[in-house]
């Protein structure tokens, strides 16, 4: 097993999940902002692959679906009743990648402060 499959196996038996440090987000070229969305994506499958072979024999798995339109990309990733969105939205020359987590109300635009935190995330949808 992986590091990040004994930590949703330590959660599953008890352990809290980790805080999801965020950031404010800003609005920035849209190459690095695309670049940005696709690493973590990646990032997202690979933790949910390995996620899920830990929770399947629960009966219930992290689902993961993408998101493309005019002017944006998104995943959003859910277990159970939540969710959790990986948001870019492109605007003339800028992009805002923003997190929007079910049940939690931002004043201001936030995202992940750096890709690592997608396990934090990750972890903290596994219901208790």
């Amino acid at each position: 097993m992986t590091p990040f499959m004994h930590s949703v196996q330590d959660r599953l038996d008890g352990e809290p999940a980790p805080a999801v440090a965020t950031v404010p987000s800003a609005p920035g070229p849209i190459p690095a902002a695309t670049d940005t969305q696709v690493i973590v994506r990646s990032l997202a499958e690979q933790l949910v692959s390995e996620a899920n072979a830990v929770l399947r024999d629960r009966g219930e798995v992290i689902r993961l679906d993408d998101e493309v339109g005019p002017g944006g990309l998104t995943f959003t990733l859910g277990y159970r009743d939540r969710s959790a969105r990986v948001q870019t939205a492109m605007s003339g020359r800028t992009a805002l990648v923003r997190l929007v987590v079910d049940g939690r109300d931002d004043d201001q635009p936030r995202q992940l402060s750096s890709e690592d935190e997608l396990q934090a995330l990750v972890l903290s949808l596994i219901a208790d």
